[in-house]
């Protein structure tokens, strides 16, 4: 259980790297987004779902990868059978809350970050 709350650890903190690296290479992208009328409702889910494709990939990749070596591990697993489906679902339901946290965390501190040189409800520029 130790090994498996560490694994999600690493998850995270990897799909908060990627994610975390790719809004910052985005930043201007999304300063255009929001000084052209983008609300930080979208932007956050613009890159949310970015972190959920990126995750449903690791997850797809897994999966498969998971279900091809079940038969070599049969001899290691503890009252679990090689390819049960509720362990998989459990395993994909955990791994896609936990990118999409790591994803959560970029995406709300970056829009944030971009001041405009208006006032978005009037759209008046600001003065000096």
């Amino acid at each position: 259980m130790l090994l498996a709350g560490l694994a999600v650890c690493l998850v995270m903190a990897g799909v908060y790297g990627v994610m975390a690296y790719a809004v910052s290479q985005r930043f201007n992208e999304i300063g255009l987004r929001i000084a052209l009328g983008a609300t930080a409702g979208s932007v956050l889910r613009l890159v949310l779902k970015e972190g959920l494709a990126l995750g449903g990939l690791g997850l797809a990749l897994g999966l498969a990868t998971a279900v091809a070596g079940s038969r070599l591990l049969t001899s290691m697993l503890f009252r679990v059978q090689p390819n049960d489906f509720v362990v998989y679902l459990a395993v994909a339901v955990l791994l896609c809350i936990a990118a999409l946290a790591a994803s959560y965390v970029p995406a709300r501190r970056h829009p944030k970050s971009i001041r405009l040189p208006y006032d978005t409800s009037t759209r008046q520029l600001y003065t000096c």
